[in-house]
């Protein structure tokens, strides 16, 4: 079994701060893989379910931000868990916009909500780190963090969190290679190169071969054992070139 926790501050006021998007993480898995719905618990919000092969708890602590590790400790012990068990998906100012990386232990960075988390269960848990950039001042970062995402983040939010929610499976199962090569998938799909690998666009169709200063086209050359004679490709001068040799 695992616990996924996803970070942020409850009430309709903070649903689209940029803090929360651990909350819209886990919201968007909980929609796309089919969990039953959300009910009070644990000082938050659970919903049960199953990915992979793997049974998952998803928490949205309530108690706020920087008492996070409250809610997550009493979920973790109820269901008998280590701390290795434990995912925290969170805001990461270190990232830029847009990326995502996995992580298992280490320290808090200052992230308050990791703070109390290292608190209650120590440092061991998990964490799937989500870029949403720098202000550029520490100063800034306490309204930063609590303002809501611009209209222009709504694309990559998307990709990103769709990412998320398509590597979860192998989240849950601890692969943390196969999360972040779906998460890259959705944020960074492979530019087509007249391949026809997952992701890549396919290639637009060759125009068909012309005689040059015409719009015929040109029909296959029939093979050794076939009877359609070759096409003239010759232009009229040198038709008439050659008739004259």
């Amino acid at each position: 079994m695992r616990l996924f926790a996803g970070l942020g501050n409850p009430g309709a006021k903070y649903a689209q701060n940029r803090h929360n998007i651990g909350f819209m993480a886990l919201d968007r898995i909980a929609a796309d893989h089919g969990f039953a719905p959300w009910r009070a618990r644990f000082q938050g919000e659970v919903a049960e379910g199953h990915l992979g092969g793997e049974k998952v708890i998803l928490l949205k602590p309530h108690t706020f931000m920087n008492l996070s590790g409250q809610s997550v400790g009493e979920a973790m012990r109820f269901f008998k868990l280590a701390p290795e068990d434990v995912v925290v998906l969170h805001d990461e100012l270190d990232l830029a916009p847009g990326k995502c990386r996995v992580k298992q232990g280490g320290g808090h960075a200052g992230h308050n909500g990791l703070r109390s988390i290292h608190a209650h269960i120590g440092e061991a848990y998990g964490r799937v780190r989500i870029g949403i950039g720098h202000p550029g001042h520490k100063d800034r970062v306490a309204a930063y963090v609590l303002h809501d995402f611009a209209k222009a983040d709504e694309e990559w939010i998307d990709d990103l969190l769709r990412g998320i929610s398509d590597g979860a499976a192998a989240l849950a199962e601890g692969d943390g290679a196969r999360f972040m090569n779906a998460v890259s998938l959705r944020t960074a799909p492979p530019r087509s190169s007249g391949g026809s690998g997952a992701g890549a666009k396919p290639a637009k169709p060759a125009k068909p071969a012309t005689i040059e200063g015409s719009a015929k086209e040109v029909p296959p050359a029939a093979d050794s054992a076939g009877s359609a004679p070759a096409t003239d490709s010759r232009s009229p001068l040198q038709k008439l070139k050659d008739h004259f040799k």
